[in-house]
């Protein structure tokens, strides 16, 4: 089968789809369709539908998959491909990291039930690095062990998306399961071949400009002491790493996040874009004394100017947040497409460091 037909759980606002759908090998007959793909939240699959498959948009359903008859999705269409990004807000080293224990953490289950109703030939599923050692490491292993038990060879990596070309320094668990009854060998696409990019954030952001009618452009308001903090705050600086005057300083006990109040360094990779938005960690302009924009957000997640978000400026910020970046789950994508049509690549040997 040269036609993968993609099913998607915990689908967010496309950056999966659009690297799949988007995803090329010399042989122009291995390619992946978007088939059906389900999220509980209502702007999310506006997103993925107003840019993955306007045409249907039926194939999306918004509900939650606690409470989802997959019959509804089968209904839909057979796929023989599924992507799961399931959520990570347990496993995320920002937050209590209640793994297992946490109200999100046992969802990657749906995506093992998901393998074994629909048997696809391959599927790829992805979570934050802190996935690896959640619940001392038990959950990651667990989860392993269940993606292994339904019938799949499996190649899980760390990948360290700015070595991939990707203006932003995103780490991330990806692992591609191909059914064991196939011959196809997946590996590692080698990050060799992006080594000369310009991955820095000036880059993303400058390079071509954003046009003055850019959806998703909206300035942020900032308070006049945020402004006047971001005046001391110098590229690469944070609230606690800079050197602010007494009365502009942040009153925090405990732990101090790095994020808060950080400027982008322009000559490097941006860090790792987040759903969350309040309390300073918006992700500061390196010269400019403002939050990015969402537009600019979205370049560093690699989404093209003309893929629009729907919903609130909040909900947009979230959208792009926890989504994968689309290029990068393309480089992945065209990977799988060339295991499978015999096309030889270079590659590195897996890894969870």
């Amino acid at each position: 089968m040269s036609v993968f037909k993609l099913g998607e759980l915990f689908c967010g606002p496309g950056g999966i789809a659009w690297g799949a759908v988007n995803a090329k090998c010399d042989n122009m007959d291995f390619r992946i369709e978007h088939q059906w793909a389900t999220d509980y939240d209502r702007d999310t699959c506006d997103t993925y539908i107003r840019n993955i498959c306007k045409n249907n948009p039926k194939s999306v359903i918004c509900h939650d998959i606690r409470k989802l008859d997959f019959n509804v999705l089968k209904e839909l269409g057979n796929i023989n491909a599924l992507a799961f990004g399931f959520p990570c807000n347990d496993y995320s080293v920002v937050g209590e990291q209640k793994g297992m224990n946490g109200v999100y953490g046992p969802l990657y289950s749906y995506g093992i039930k998901a393998l074994n109703k629909f048997n696809p030939d391959w599927f790829l599923a992805e979570n934050v690095g802190g996935l690896r050692n959640a619940n001392d490491g038990k959950a990651f292993q667990r989860i392993l062990k269940e993606m292994d038990d339904a019938g799949y060879r499996l190649v899980p990596h760390l990948y360290k998306f700015e070595e991939y070309g990707i203006p932003q320094a995103r780490h991330r668990v990806i692992i591609i399961g191909i059914k064991n009854t196939l011959d196809t060998v997946f590996r590692v696409p080698s990050p060799e071949e992006y080594a000369d990019c310009d991955n820095t954030c000036r880059n993303a952001i400058e390079n071509p400009p954003i046009s003055a009618n850019a959806p998703n452009n909206e300035f942020t308001k900032q308070s006049s002491t945020v402004i006047d903090r971001l005046k001391c705050i110098k590229p690469g600086e944070n609230a606690f790493t800079a050197n602010l005057p007494e009365h502009l300083r942040l009153n925090v006990s405990g732990a101090k996040i790095s994020q808060i109040y950080k400027r982008l360094d322009p000559n490097k990779p941006a860090y790792t874009v987040t759903g969350s938005g309040g309390g300073g960690t918006h992700i500061y302009h390196w010269s400019e004394d403002r939050a990015l924009t969402n537009r600019e957000r979205a370049r560093l997640q690699t989404f093209k100017d003309d893929y629009v978000f729907c919903g609130s400026k909040e909900s947009v910020r979230k959208q792009i947040g926890m989504a994968v970046p689309a290029r990068g789950a393309q480089i992945i994508f065209e990977a799988v497409l060339k295991s499978f049509a015999g096309i030889e690549y270079k590659y590195v040997e897996p890894s969870l460091k």
